[in-house]
C-alpha cells in the first residue's frame, strides 16, 4: 500500500512540473563579454539539476576513493572481533564439556585478543584449577583482578570456590570478606561461607547462616536439618570437657532443632562428665514428649544404665513408657537391668525374658545369666552365657 501512494504521488509530482514547464515563459541570460546567451529557465533549471548531481557523485566517488583504507582496517578489525568472539564462545563451550585443557588454551587466545580479557582470564583460571596447574591458576586470578574492574565480584566469588575446593577456607572467608564490603551478600555468597565455616567448624557461625538461608528458602528443608544436626553435634564436642558450657547450651536449643543424634551425643556426653542427674533430665524430657515416629530406643537403653539415686521412679517412669510401646526390646532390657540392680528379681527375669522373646541379643542374655548367678542358678546361668556368647559370634 505504501509502495502505491509513492508511486502515485510521483505521477502527480511529474504531471505538476510539466505543466508548471509547459506554462513557464521565462528565460535567463547570460553575459560573458563578448558573449552573450540566452537560453529558457527551464533548461537552465534542468541544466542546474544535472550539475548538481555529477558534482554529488563526484564528490561521493572520492570520498568512497580516499576512506576506503579505513574501511578495510575497519572490516579486518570486526572480523578480528568475530574471530575473538568465537574463540571466547569455544572456551566457555570447552570449560563446560570438562575439556579443560582445550578451555585453558581458547581462554589465553581471547584474552590475547582482548576479548572480555576479565571473563577470559576467570576461564583460564577455572580450568588450570581443574587441571590442578596451581601456579597458572595464581596467574591467571591476578590477571583477572586487573584486566577488568567488572568482574571483581565474579573474581573474589570464583576465588572462594576454588579456596574451599582446596580446603583452604580461611582464605575462602577472606574473599567472600572483600565481597561483603564491595556488594553485599546474596545467597550464593552465603552458601560458599556456610561451607568455608563448616571446613572450619566455626558451628556457631554455621548455625546463624543456616538460620539467614531458611529466611530466603535457599535451601531444601533436609539440607537445613542436617546442617543444623552437624552444627549442633560439633559444638557439643567442643563443650564436652565443660559441664557448665554444656548445660548452658543444650538449655539454649531450640525444642525443634534436638533431633535424634543431637540429643543421643549430649545424653552421651553428659555421661561422660558425670551428669547424670542432668542426662537423666534431658532423656526423660525428650522421650515424654516422643511420638511413635520419633521415639528414641537408644536413649532408653542409656536411661537404664543410669546410676545414682532415684532408681525407683525411674522404673516407674520406664513401665510408663512401656504402656506405649510394649513390643520395644531395648525399653524391656532397659527395665530388666533396673530391676535387677533394685534386687527385684521377678520382675527383672520377666522383663528381660521379654525382651529376648521380641529381640534376641547377647546383652539380654548376659543380664539373664547374672540375674541367675545371683539366685545361684548355675546351670541356667550358664545357658544364658552360652546363648551370649553365640549371638556376639554370629
Amino acid at each position: 500500500m505504501r509502495g502505491l501512494f509513492w508511486v502515485l504521488a510521483l505521477f502527480a509530482l511529474a504531471v505538476a512540473v510539466a505543466l508548471g514547464a509547459r506554462l513557464n515563459d521565462g528565460y535567463v541570460l547570460l553575459v560573458f563579454p563578448p558573449w552573450r546567451a540566452e537560453v529558457t529557465l527551464n533548461l537552465f533549471i534542468l541544466a542546474l539539476l544535472g550539475l548538481f548531481f555529477v558534482l554529488y557523485l563526484g564528490m561521493r566517488g572520492m570520498a568512497l576513493t580516499f576512506g576506503l583504507p579505513q574501511r578495510v582496517r575497519q572490516y579486518r578489525e570486526n572480523r578480528q572481533r568475530e574471530r575473538s568472539s568465537l574463540v571466547f564462545q569455544d572456551a566457555v563451550r570447552l570449560l563446560f564439556e570438562g575439556r579443560f585443557g582445550q578451555a585453558l588454551k581458547k581462554a589465553a587466545e581471547a584474552h590475547a585478543a582482548g576479548t572480555a580479557p576479565g571473563l577470559s582470564a576467570l576461564i583460564a583460571a577455572r580450568a588450570a584449577q581443574r587441571m590442578r596447574e596451581s601456579e597458572k591458576q595464581q596467574g591467571w586470578m591476578a590477571r583477572a583482578k586487573i584486566d577488568d574492574p567488572r568482574t571483581e565480584a565474579a573474581t573474589l566469588m570464583l576465588e572462594a570456590e576454588m579456596m574451599n575446593e582446596a580446603r583452604r577456607f580461611a582464605d575462602a572467608l577472606a574473599a567472600l570478606d572483600k565481597l561483603q564490603g564491595k556488594q553485599g551478600r546474596h545467597i550464593a555468597a552465603l552458601r560458599l561461607e556456610l561451607r568455608a565455616r563448616q571446613g572450619l567448624g566455626d558451628w556457631d557461625g554455621v548455625l546463624k547462616l543456616a538460620r539467614q538461608l531458611v529466611k530466603r528458602d535457599a535451601l531444601p528443608a533436609e539440607v537445613v536439618g542436617e546442617v543444623r544436626t552437624q552444627a549442633h553435634l560439633g559444638n557439643i564436642a567442643k563443650r564436652a570437657a565443660d559441664l557448665g558450657q554444656l548445660t548452658s547450651y543444650l538449655r539454649a536449643l531450640p525444642v525443634d532443632e534436638r533431633g535424634r543424634r543431637v540429643v543421643l551425643a549430649a545424653a552421651r556426653a553428659l555421661l561422660a562428665l558425670g551428669a547424670e542427674a542432668e542426662a537423666q533430665q534431658l532423656i526423660e524430657a525428650v522421650l515424654d514428649a516422643a511420638t511413635d515416629d520419633l521415639w528414641q530406643p537408644e536413649l532408653v537403653a542409656i536411661y537404664g544404665r543410669l546410676a545414682g539415686e532415684g532408681l525407683t521412679l525411674r522404673i516407674a517412669k520406664a513401665e510408663a513408657w512401656l504402656r506405649k510401646h510394649p513390643d520395644d526390646a531395648r525399653l524391656l532390657k532397659a527395665l530388666g537391668r533396673m530391676c535387677l540392680r533394685q534386687r527385684l528379681w521377678g520382675k527383672a527375669q520377666s522383663y528381660l525374658e521379654a525382651s529376648l522373646a521380641v529381640q534376641p541379643t547377647p546383652e539380654a542374655h548376659l543380664e539373664l545369666a547374672r540375674l541367675c548367678d545371683q539366685l545361684e542358678r548355675t546351670e541356667e546361668a550358664n545357658k544364658h552365657y552360652r546363648a551370649s556368647a553365640l549371638l556376639e559370634v554370629s
